[in-house]
């Protein structure tokens, strides 16, 4: 009906959708879905064809950029980017092409953004934003060599390029079209070898290519832009990847001198001083920054936990009891908080803040501080009516509070009650490989090898590189029986998988001992220890080198050990079997 009345005023057409386009801008930014204006604020004449160049289009044009107006009105931005992007490829104008790729780029619509920027670049060769647009566009879609002329373009009209951002766009892609971008970038440090946006730009390239020193070096010229803030945060994140970060900070504090207001410089100045240690020094930062945006919760969360860090413990709880007055990070917040409230002693706060904190990152994690709080408490039975009330409320992590719960009971040597919950917890989810790692473990305590063994086997099936599976029935074997070589084939398997894991070590040094191979067993066990000080490596290379005639050197191995864990079985167990007391 409206178009068909529009038809009918021929005289008027052009005129009517002249002033419809020009008022385009407004058209769109008032029904946007919410409230979000698809485009910047622009000039009328940026946002539309001039009415003069209206003359030139057919009326079939007109009448199609008239119906993509009033389908944006409508939030009909499928027929009004649809429409805009036919017109701007029939009619190769470029206020067309720019009004079709704002509307493009609010949508998202990638293929269209790239149509009509291209569009807008040719039909505006001397407008510097078309050539930046299709410079952007063209390295989203992976075609970096016309960026790149397209940007020499934005450099030679001495516009502000987005170099930064051919760069970061092509942090995905293979190594060869790296490689060829970083050439491009070359050829134009050759030609401009003082733009500091370029060297920006190739030392962001250079830092994706893992090469950072060289863009270190490449920053550290005369020509790069240290007293900007982009270049000079990327100078940071360098010597702190190379291990420098000391010599980043008074970088950072030149920085703050240039910018004082700047946020991103402050809190990279606070988090280094984190990362250096310095946690009165970052407590005093991120004390500053909260008080210049004091609305800022992810600034108050991180001061509350640069003081949990400096030990500051009531003080963190100010913090963090703000965030929760605040309803921000709540959670989070109430599981620092029971942190912070365990410190101090206050181990009943502590179980109020661990019990508040719901489905999240730190649910897991409070439900097992609960249950240890209250097992070292002598409250077990309130523990475990705890995590079963959890297991009802939140099923989907009832699994891992099965876990907790069998592993509290176990570590308090309650291995029956462990045992009967773990067979309870098969019940409900008999194939899970977690709890049937956890019965086998149960398993040989209770002496039944042959349970293990088909537990961890049926685990093997299902994850023949379950590494920890592999380990754990090796060293059993080795441990438990006199089956050493398919122990050792077990071993070196797991070893393979993961040839930095200490226990796996540990196991392989062990299973040498038994077969008689001390020199290799003791080369191992040593290398087990450097890497853990756990009590039990400790007892299994003290026993090796007692074997080997070393018995000073094992009785002090075992001495550190039992300083560090003094009511260790394992150790107590070795003592008296080889020295006949379990003291020295």
């Amino acid at each position: 009906m409206i178009l068909a009345m529009i038809l009918s005023m021929n005289r008027s057409f052009a005129l009517l959708a002249a002033l419809i386009l020009l008022g385009g801008c407004q058209s769109l930014t008032s029904s946007a879905p919410d409230g979000t204006p698809p485009v910047e604020e622009t000039s009328p004449a940026a946002a539309a064809p001039q009415p003069d160049t209206y003359a030139s289009f057919t009326q079939e044009t007109l009448l199609a950029l008239l119906t993509a107006e009033l389908a944006g009105q409508r939030n009909r931005f499928d027929i009004a980017i649809d429409n805009y992007v036919q017109q701007a490829q029939a009619t190769q104008d470029a206020g067309v092409a720019e009004r079709g790729f704002r509307i493009a780029e609010y949508l998202g619509a990638e293929q269209a953004a790239l149509d009509t920027a291209l569009i807008w670049a040719k039909n505006a060769p001397g407008n510097l934003e078309a050539q930046r647009a299709a410079a952007i566009q063209l390295a989203r879609a992976g075609r970096y060599d016309e960026a790149m002329a397209y940007m020499e373009q934005v450099l030679q009209g001495k516009g502000d390029t987005h170099f930064d951002f051919l760069a970061l766009s092509a942090m995905e892609t293979d190594p060869d079209t790296r490689a060829g971008l970083l050439q491009s970038f070359d050829r134009l440090q050759s030609k401009y070898p003082d733009n500091g946006q370029l060297l920006f730009g190739k030392a962001l390239l250079l830092q994706q290519d893992d090469r950072p020193q060289e863009a270190l070096e490449l920053l550290e010229t005369q020509s790069a832009k240290q007293d900007e803030i982009p270049p000079l945060l990327l100078h940071v994140r360098l010597l702190q990847s190379l291990e420098r970060g000391a010599e980043a900070l008074p970088l950072l504090q030149q920085g703050i001198r240039l910018h004082p207001d700047d946020k991103r410089l402050r809190l990279t100045y606070a988090r280094l001083l984190v990362e250096q240690g310095r946690m009165d020094d970052a407590k005093g930062e991120f004390t500053t920054l909260l008080q210049q945006f004091p609305q800022d919760d992810d600034l108050r969360f991180s001061l509350a936990l640069v003081c949990l860090e400096a030990e500051a413990w009531r003080e963190a709880i100010v913090y963090l009891e703000e965030l929760i007055e605040r309803d921000s990070h709540v959670d989070a917040a109430h599981y620092n908080l029971a942190r912070a409230y365990e410190a101090l002693d206050e181990k009943d706060s502590a179980l109020i803040e661990y019990a508040l904190v719901g489905p999240s990152d730190d649910f897991l994690p409070a439900q097992a501080r609960q249950a240890q709080l209250l097992f070292d408490g002598k409250r077990p039975a309130e523990a475990s009516r705890r995590l079963s009330q959890a297991r009802t409320t939140q099923p989907d992590y009832a699994i891992q509070l099965y876990l907790i719960e069998v592993e509290a009971l176990a570590s308090h040597q309650q291995h029956e009650q462990a045992w009967q919950l773990v067979q309870q917890a098969l019940e409900q989810f008999p194939d899970d490989l977690n709890l049937l790692y956890t019965r086998a473990m149960l398993a040989e305590k209770r002496d039944d090898l042959e349970l293990l063994e088909q537990d961890l086997r049926f685990i093997l099936e299902r994850e023949p590189d379950n590494s920890m599976a592999l380990n754990a029935l090796g060293y059993t074997l080795a441990d438990r029986t006199k089956r050493y070589a398919e122990a050792k084939e077990l071993i070196e398997q797991a070893l393979r998988l993961n040839p930095q894991d200490p226990a796996i070590l540990d196991s392989l040094g062990w299973v040498n001992y038994r077969l008689g191979n001390l020199d290799e067993a003791e080369r191992l066990l040593r290398q087990a220890l450097q890497r853990f000080p756990d009590h039990e490596v400790a007892a299994h290379l003290g026993e090796v080198l007692w074997a080997r005639g070393k018995q000073r050197e094992a009785r002090k191995v075992w001495a550190n050990a039992l300083k560090q864990q003094p009511d260790s079985t394992v150790l107590r167990s070795t003592l008296l079997r080889l020295t006949g007391s379990e003291t020295f």
